[in-house]
């Protein structure tokens, strides 16, 4: 019998996005634009946080808001309604974004920004598709990877999702306020988080009512500023 070539065709696509993820990031960098992936599962909270943070960064830097999602444009609607460049990306059915989309929807927000009578973003930020596994899968291109971890969802995920918080350098544990409903322990869920990720920097929060955003948009603010070489 005849040797058949086989070929991982997941592997290979990966491999492939790695690749031009790395380009994009290279380019990203050299036009000094920072570009933040936010990714989480459904109902977490990432428009609400995304809005948080904007206002808590609101003059230091030019922002600009991806929003993917398989269909509808709420999410963009809602950044839009605050003044700030946003685009709506649908994936056609994919669970994730990979770098190219990626760089097709840089393309389209700066087209929104120009609209609008402002620069091109310096600031990206991208709610990714609401997933725990595929996003975690694929390089956006970002400089850096943030998962919003919701009370509701409980402590354990982290330990149930491991590529998704080993891939990402930030942790927010969001709707701190509705702790008293669950059955959720703040310190668990932040071991688990150390489980997959040792050098996680952990920010507990509430999208609702403010809580925990200050030392978040600090915390993103000197990321951003490190990546862009400006001074804080």
């Amino acid at each position: 019998m005849k040797d058949v070539k086989i070929i991982e065709l997941k592997e290979s696509i990966i491999e492939d996005n790695d690749k031009d993820a790395a380009q994009l990031r290279k380019d990203m960098k050299e036009e000094k634009r920072f570009y933040l992936n936010i990714m989480s599962s459904p109902g977490s909270g990432k428009t609400s946080c995304i809005l948080r943070t904007l206002e808590g960064l609101k003059g230091r830097f030019e922002m600009g808001v991806m929003e993917a999602d398989i269909d509808a444009s709420v999410d963009a609607e809602t950044v839009a309604a605050t003044g700030i460049p946003a685009v709506q990306l649908h994936t056609g059915g994919m669970c994730h974004l990979d770098a190219d989309m990626s760089r097709q929807g840089i393309r389209a927000l700066d087209e929104a920004a120009a609209g609008l009578g402002r620069p091109a973003p310096e600031f990206v930020i991208l709610e990714n598709v609401g997933n725990l596994v595929c996003p975690a899968e694929f390089d956006t291109g970002a400089a850096l990877n943030t998962v919003i971890l919701s009370v509701p969802e409980g402590d354990d995920k982290p330990l149930k999702y491991p590529l998704m918080f080993e891939q990402c350098s930030a942790v927010l544990i969001n709707k701190m306020d509705s702790m008293p409903a669950f059955d959720f322990d703040l310190e668990k869920a932040k071991a688990a988080v150390r489980v997959r990720r040792p050098d996680a920097v952990i920010f507990p929060v509430s999208a609702r009512t403010g809580e925990g955003f200050g030392a978040w948009c600090e915390w993103l603010a000197s990321q951003a500023a490190a990546w862009l070489g400006k001074e804080q």
